[in-house]
């Protein structure tokens, strides 16, 4: 029998059929709290309170195993995971226009960018047709970072690196700081870009256009450039045929429902105030 052949569901180490790297997001009953959510993880919980940041790193795991739930809906099922998303930003990041990287700190932007999704490992991503509000969403993720900068790091070279994390984390919830304002454009410009690239390998027949919509949201005139050109690469694929559009043209068959989910979600955002 070749190593890798079954019988009744069974590989040759004992492991039954079943997919390993699936790894669900942790299902909370009545309010949702992050010891309901660790508790119900299947390795068990993590290591709280040591001085090893092992704990930490096997929570990370679930940053590469976990889908973005926006493309799902389209029944893009195998699609990118928040690590995935993260670290293109980061790539991203270190390629800020000349006119932006002489007045921000691109290293703490780099460092953002493989932040600022983090509390998803155990909140899961929430998009804005979750039915989700903005306030619980901010709840259940600020106390997921509380937990891993405290409970998970708090004793982690005394705590600094933990803290220096959560900063980090809360400077780009907070949208105030140029670098903040940034990170949150390359965010929605990494939406951008995942969006025509599944719709060019669908061949134009998939039509993701509601996620146009945060071509509107860049804040930054240097992002809006690559915003426009992006936009201008779809328009490009899709000439010739009927499509949806959110980024200023027509507004295609997105619902007025959905266009205020999507605007609370982003409300405050990336924006330039």
């Amino acid at each position: 029998m070749s190593p890798s052949a079954t019988e009744n569901g069974v590989k040759p180490n004992g492991v039954a059929e079943t997919d390993l790297g699936v790894v669900p997001v942790p299902k909370v009953e009545g309010d949702w709290t992050v010891d309901k959510a660790v508790d119900s993880i299947s390795t068990g919980k993590y290591t709280e309170g040591t001085s090893s940041p092992i704990g930490y790193f096997h929570l990370l795991e679930r940053l590469k195993t976990t889908k973005r739930e926006g493309w799902r809906r389209f029944d893009i099922n195998r699609g990118e995971s928040i690590s995935d998303h993260m670290y293109r930003m980061s790539m991203m990041t270190m390629l800020a226009p000349a006119s932006l990287a002489e007045k921000i700190d691109v290293n703490r932007c780099i460092k953002m960018a493989l932040i600022h999704d983090m509390a998803e490992s155990l909140v899961g991503d929430i998009t804005p047709v979750d039915n989700v509000p903005k306030t619980e969403k901010n709840r259940r993720e600020a106390s997921t970072m509380d937990y891993i900068t405290k409970r998970l790091l708090g004793n982690v070279d005394g705590g600094k690196q933990g803290e220096q994390i959560r900063a980090i984390w809360q400077e780009y919830e907070d949208s105030k700081t140029l670098e903040s304002l940034f990170v949150h454009d390359i965010d929605k410009i990494e939406l951008l870009l995942q969006m025509v690239e599944y719709e060019k390998r669908g061949k134009g027949k998939l039509d993701l256009g509601e996620f146009t919509f945060v071509k509107t949201k860049v804040g930054l005139d240097e992002m809006r450039a690559w915003a426009d050109e992006i936009i201008q690469e779809r328009e490009e694929f899709w000439a010739g045929k009927e499509h949806i559009r959110r980024d200023g043209g027509d507004v295609g068959t997105i619902t007025q429902e959905k266009e205020k989910m999507q605007e609370a979600y982003y409300a405050g955002h990336g924006r330039k105030e």
